[in-house]
């Protein structure tokens, strides 16, 4: 294909830059230009990420090219703030920066940030020049909550989730390493997860006059990848409406899929879907959202951002194969 997009990636050794590099060594319009990591400069890519041997021959830079048309950020928060700071990007450069540090309406400089969740700020997004990527937790809990908090049926919330060892990074630390996570599950940051802001941020984006009070307990869980959410509200609507406020908020969005029957991890986890299920009892409606924290919550939803941005079709390069067993 001429004319591909050339792509730079800084941060390319940890769990989201390696999930973005097995996707775009594989997308047809992308070219990557350089792969920056500080820690393994000058070694070969498939030497940290082992299954990419045989994939390609890039080497780890340790510098930064102006020869691309889109860079991704792939570092912790807080570190993208201090590229962009002792850097300076070409302004017609695009960012797609996947940290916490631009989703608040967060500026650097001159660049002004898109909040970069396609189901509800698609049209933004494919006009923009920098994109903030969604935190996972945020992504798949708003999924499932958009089309109520659009007709206004959002008031008080309760929701649990539940997400695997890679969320918390590839750092080792005392509740990510193997012998504390098997067999075992926790709640952490009771009430007070970081991505609330920005949830409540896009509940008042759709329901200006709405005061949402959400109450979010996250749990760590005894697997590797995925988040499965149960969000909790109550609800006048019968349940066959509810569904079609659903059906006709996501009919454009390729990536949700509607489930009638109870929804699991395996069915997104390797994909960039995210799959929702309602059920009903009483005046109580309960909305299942599942997705892969790395691929929807992460490298494949900042993919399916830049093909937005550069006008592709929004599949492109993200057809990807579920965990059947």
């Amino acid at each position: 294909m001429p004319n591909k997009i050339k792509v730079g990636i800084v941060g390319g050794a940890g769990y989201t830059g390696g999930e973005l590099l097995r996707i775009l060594l594989n997308h047809p319009a992308v070219e990557i230009n350089f792969v920056h990591s500080k820690s393994n400069a000058d070694r070969f890519i498939y030497e940290v990420h082992k299954d990419l041997q045989g994939d390609t021959d890039l080497k780890f830079s340790s510098a930064l090219s102006q020869k691309i048309d889109v860079l991704f950020l792939c570092v912790g928060h807080g570190d993208a703030v201090k590229i962009l700071s002792e850097n300076k990007i070409d302004e017609k450069i695009k960012l797609i920066d996947l940290s916490q540090d631009f989703r608040l309406g967060e500026t650097a400089g001159k660049r002004k940030f898109v909040y970069g969740l396609p189901e509800l700020n698609i049209t933004a997004i494919k006009k923009a020049k920098n994109i903030a990527n969604p935190g996972c937790f945020a992504t798949a809990i708003q999924l499932g909550l958009l089309p109520l908090a659009k007709a206004g049926l959002l008031d008080e919330i309760y929701t649990t989730g539940i997400t695997g060892s890679t969320g918390a990074g590839q750092g080792l630390n005392a509740t990510s390493h193997f012998s504390w996570r098997a067999n075992n599950i926790q709640a952490y940051k009771t009430l007070s997860h970081q991505h609330l802001k920005e949830i409540g941020q896009t509940m008042l984006q759709l329901n200006p006059s709405g005061n949402v009070d959400l109450n979010f307990i996250p749990w760590r869980g005894d697997f590797t990848r995925g988040i499965f959410i149960s969000s909790q509200i109550k609800c006048d609507l019968e349940l066959n409406e509810v569904t079609a406020l659903y059906k006709k908020y996501y009919a454009a969005h390729p990536f949700i899929v509607l489930s009638d029957e109870p929804i699991f991890l395996k069915q997104v986890v390797n994909t960039n879907k995210c799959f929702i299920q309602l059920e009903k009892v009483g005046t109580k409606l309960v909305i299942h959202s599942a997705i892969d924290n790395l691929l929807k919550g992460a490298s494949g939803q900042a993919v399916q951002n830049m093909n937005l941005m550069f006008g592709l079709e929004e599949m492109t390069g993200l057809k990807l194969k579920a965990t059947g067993f």
